[in-house]
């Protein structure tokens, strides 16, 4: 994740929060290839012939970014984290636009990683959505885990980074989750009334 020093990436943060707009214009060239990576580890999630590529999706994501207020940002992990939030985000917003054009098309995505339901099945992206709000009002931490290495694509280490935690309980958490979401998931393609209880 670190491929160029975190300092000037932190100082730009700094000032983009202090409400600099320049600071995120001289941010992005520093990060795109980062921010081209979560984006490419969040399509290659998605169907098959998806009509949004990732520097598009990098693009959305940063005319987001730049007419909303600044996050509360701390280094450059945890800006990671905001861009795969983000990006889920517009994953999410394109699936309701292609579900609402082609009533109920096919829009799945694949959780080979998280091995939360078995490959040949795919999760909807929009039920993926669903589970992992439901789980947020739960444990919003491990909500923010599974952002985090699903759509953020970063490990253990980057993830206990971003969130303060140690790799030790990211890892418990992330296994908690994820058997947490493919019950979620089955129950919602079952039809069944998906409970926010936490297991």
């Amino acid at each position: 994740m670190d491929q160029f020093p975190s300092q000037p990436v932190t100082e730009l943060l700094l000032k983009w929060r202090a409400g600099d707009p320049k600071a995120l214009e001289a941010l992005v060239p520093l990060i795109y290839e980062q921010l081209r990576d979560i984006a490419h580890h969040c399509l290659q999630r998605e169907r098959s012939g998806h009509t949004l590529q990732s520097t598009a999706l990098v693009r959305e994501a940063y005319l987001r970014m730049v007419h909303q207020a600044p996050p509360d940002i701390q280094n450059r992990s945890h800006f990671a984290a905001v861009a795969a939030r983000l990006m889920r985000q517009i994953l999410v917003d394109h699936a309701r636009a292609r579900r609402a054009a082609k009533r109920g098309g096919d829009l799945r995505v694949e959780l080979e990683e998280a091995r939360v339901i078995p490959q040949k099945q795919g999760a909807d992206v929009l039920a993926l959505d669903d589970a992992l709000n439901a789980l947020a009002v739960i444990d919003e931490q491990q909500s923010r885990i599974v952002e985090l290495r699903y759509f953020g694509g970063l490990t253990i280490e980057e993830t206990a980074s971003v969130l303060g935690n140690s790799p030790a309980t990211v890892k418990r958490e992330w296994n908690v989750a994820k058997a947490w979401l493919s019950r979620a998931i089955r129950r919602g393609k079952r039809g069944e009334p998906r409970t926010v209880e936490k297991d």
